[in-house]
C-alpha cells in the first residue's frame, strides 16, 4: 500500500505515505506504545498497537480511527505478531509475570458489544520472541527463559478454532518442546522454517533444530556475536558484531528443510577493531537493506542486489 507507520515514545502513532512530509494522519494516544502490526485483512487493513500499559488498540488503516481496544496484561505489550492468514494476533511482553494471549482477529475487527475479544493464553511466562511457521498458518513457535538460571526453551502450538452454533472455541494444542543445553549461550533471535524446524544464534554460531530438540545444523561464518536475524520462507540473513552479513537460503530436500550457505558481506577497517557494525537487514527476491551503525557517527543504508 505503499504505507509506514510510526511511534514514538510520547505515543504518538502517524502513517505516512512514503511521498511526502506530512503525514497522512496522527493520532496521540494515553501512553507510550512499545509495539506495533499491520494486518492486512479481506475486510481492510488495520493497525494494531500494544502500549506501556498492556492494552491493545485496533485503528483503521490510513485514518487511524480507534476499531477496538483491550487490556491484554497488566505490563506493556511488547510483541506483536499477525499470522500468515490473518486469522490470529499474538500478543506477548517480556516480562516474566505475563503468559502471552493469542486473539482471534475477527473478534477485535467487529468488537461485540459488552463481550470480550476471542482469546486463550498459552501456558508459557517469560515469552522473548514468537514466530508464525510460513506454510503452517495456525502454528506458532514460543522462545522463552525458564527458571533461576534463565535456560531457554522453545515451545510449538497448533491453534484451532471450531465454531458451534453462536460458540466459538479456541485450542492450543502444544506440538514441541525443549530446553536449550546448559553451555550453550542463550539466543536473542529466532525463526522458523516450515514450522517444524528453527533458526537462531548463540554467540557466533547460528544453528539449526528440528522443533522436538535436535540439531541438525550448525554454521560458524562470524568471528564474532552474532547481533540480529532475519528469517523469511526464503532467506536467513545473520549480522554480526565483527560488521559482517552472511546470507542463507532455504532447500526443501529431504525431511527438514536444511540452509544453505551463499554469500558472505564484509566490510574491512583501517584498524583490526571494528568502527561501526551491520545492525538490521531484511531482504527479498531482488536485494539486501542493511543499516550499518557507526560508533562514532551517524547510522548509514546500504543496499545490495541479489543475483542468484
Amino acid at each position: 500500500m505503499h504505507l509506514a507507520f510510526t511511534a514514538d515514545l510520547e505515543g504518538t502513532v502517524k502513517v505516512w505515505n512514503c511521498q511526502d512530509a506530512e503525514a497522512l494522519a496522527t493520532l496521540t494516544m494515553p501512553q507510550a506504545c512499545f509495539s506495533m502490526e499491520i494486518c492486512l485483512t479481506k475486510d481492510g487493513p488495520f493497525l494494531m498497537v500494544g502500549n506501556s500499559e498492556g492494552d491493545m488498540y485496533t485503528l483503521t488503516v490510513p485514518e487511524l480511527r480507534h476499531v477496538s481496544k483491550v487490556n491484554a496484561f497488566k505490563y506493556s505489550v511488547d510483541l506483536l505478531h499477525c499470522s500468515p492468514d490473518k486469522k490470529w494476533i499474538f500478543a506477548s511482553g517480556t516480562h516474566q509475570n505475563i503468559l502471552p494471549v493469542v486473539f482471534l482477529t475477527e473478534s477485535l475487527l467487529t468488537p461485540a458489544e459488552g463481550k470480550s475479544p476471542l482469546s486463550l493464553s498459552i501456558p508459557y511466562s517469560s515469552c522473548c520472541r514468537a514466530c508464525w511457521a510460513p506454510r503452517r498458518p495456525s502454528r506458532i513457535t514460543v522462545m522463552y527463559r525458564r527458571g533461576s538460571f534463565r535456560k531457554t526453551g522453545f515451545t510449538t502450538f497448533e491453534l484451532t478454532a471450531e465454531r458451534t452454533g453462536d460458540r466459538t472455541d479456541i485450542q492450543a494444542h502444544q506440538v514441541a518442546a525443549f530446553l536449550l543445553p546448559p553451555h550453550m549461550e542463550s539466543p536473542v533471535w529466532m525463526g522458523v522454517g516450515d514450522g517444524n524446524v528453527i533458526v537462531f544464534e548463540s554467540g557466533p554460531a547460528l544453528f539449526l533444530f528440528t522443533i522436538s530438540g535436535h540439531l541438525l545444523q550448525r554454521f560458524e561464518d562470524h568471528q564474532r556475536t552474532i547481533g540480529n536475524l532475519w528469517v523469511d520462507s526464503v532467506h536467513v540473513l545473520s549480522m554480526s558484531m565483527d560488521d559482517s552479513l552472511h546470507l542463507y537460503m532455504w532447500e526443501e530436500e529431504g525431511r527438514y528443510p536444511y540452509l544453505k550457505s551463499c554469500c558472505h558481506l564484509e566490510h574491512v577497517g583501517r584498524d583490526s577493531a571494528p568502527s561501526c557494525y551491520v545492525s538490521k537487514a531484511i531482504c527479498d527476491n531482488m536485494s539486501i537493506v542493511c543499516v550499518v551503525s557507526r560508533l562514532r557517527e551517524s547510522s548509514i543504508l546500504v543496499m545490495y542486489s541479489l543475483r542468484m
